[in-house]
């Protein structure tokens, strides 16, 4: 068994685990087919990469594949406060929590079309360059690029895997002038993307040509309709439109969404972004039902390798999920009630006393 077929069987283990993944649980899962140190030896030995992905979730996608499939780039932090820091556990700044966190920052890109959300490449944010920092002269890490860097690079590889899409769809972390121009002129491509409250657009290319640039938010927009709108550093023309929305708590909130697809409508531009959220239940389900942060690991190579594992068992998932109509929740319970029952029926082989009322 080559080391691949045993990083396959691994992404198995991830699936079926309910607690912390290792060698050991993996081997004594086996019974003792595959040793410990056999185990380990494998996620010890190449280290694998987004060109790896590509390779196993290829056949899947070319199945779904259509023009009007969509690319989500977007990133996350599987955490692991207590493992020891190196290039890829280290402190990242989450802007959900307001706070930095100690774990594994990744970019994604994933495909979505016909229902199902598939990973087609990522990059592991490595901090490989130490820095002192002029404000409190702490000795810290930084990676050499860039995650608008590594969005670019993701879109690019996704062009040269002809994966065939119409839009790209990312957060606000990715709306930047080079990346705008990048899928526009690079990729000949299209995208939706959301404009922070403060970001400056002009009205009309008279206004762009004279500098004259107004915050997004003192534009005088209505819901369900189209304002032409020029950004700084981008030459072409986009339109705008503001979305309101309505959380969970009730509240209300405002999105202001900028294409480059001219002939898109309001509710065009709506539809589309709406779908960037497909990748929402792909981080949840990497970390909770795929075993991302569930490993002990402790080297480079065997994390980056347990995270590529990860992927292939969210993979195998979605797949599943596709053929018996569950959910990866759903599947994981069906596992789960499954071990419980296993459990029971081995214990009742047994016979346990049983005590008087």
């Amino acid at each position: 068994m080559n080391n691949k077929e045993v990083l396959d069987l691994y992404s198995d283990y991830l699936i079926s685990s309910f607690g912390q993944t290792t060698a050991t649980g993996m081997a004594g899962m086996l019974k003792g087919s595959l040793s410990h140190d056999r185990i380990q030896r494998s996620l010890s030995k190449e280290r694998y990469g987004s060109a790896d992905l590509w390779s196993a979730v290829k056949p899947h996608v070319r199945k779904i594949e259509s023009i009007e499939g969509l690319l989500i780039i977007d990133d996350s932090i599987a955490e692991k406060p207590y493992t020891d820091e190196n290039e890829i556990i280290c402190w990242h700044w989450d802007h959900t929590k307001q706070r930095s966190v100690k774990g594994i920052n990744f970019v994604s890109v994933v495909y979505h079309n016909q229902s199902l959300t598939l990973p087609v490449g990522y990059q592991l944010i490595a901090k490989t360059e130490e820095y002192v920092d002029a404000k409190d002269g702490k000795t810290k890490r930084r990676c050499p690029k860039t995650k608008n860097d590594y969005f670019r690079e993701l879109l690019a590889q996704s062009v040269k895997n002809a994966i065939p899409f119409k839009y790209v769809v990312a957060d606000t972390w990715f709306a930047s002038a080079e990346n705008m121009r990048f899928v526009k002129e690079t990729v000949k491509k299209d995208f939706v993307l959301p404009l922070k409250n403060n970001r400056k657009v002009a009205r009309t290319l008279a206004d762009k040509q004279a500098g004259r640039y107004v915050r997004v938010d003192a534009l005088p927009l209505e819901v369900n309709t189209l304002q032409p709108a020029y950004l700084e550093g981008v030459e072409f023309p986009l339109h705008l439109v503001k979305q309101i929305f309505t959380n969970d708590d009730g509240s209300t909130g405002i999105l202001y969404l900028v294409t480059s697809d001219l002939t898109l409508l309001y509710d065009g531009i709506t539809t589309i972004y709406q779908k960037r959220w497909n990748i929402e239940p792909y981080h949840k389900s990497l970390k909770q039902n795929a075993g991302l942060e569930r490993s002990p690991t402790q080297t480079v190579t065997t994390q980056s390798n347990h995270f590529f594992a990860a992927l292939c068992a969210y993979i195998k998932l979605e797949l599943l999920k596709s053929s018996s109509h569950l959910n990866h929740f759903a599947l994981r319970s069906k596992l789960y009630l499954k071990a419980i029952q296993t459990a029971y029926e081995a214990l009742s082989l047994l016979h346990p006393p049983r005590l008087a009322a």
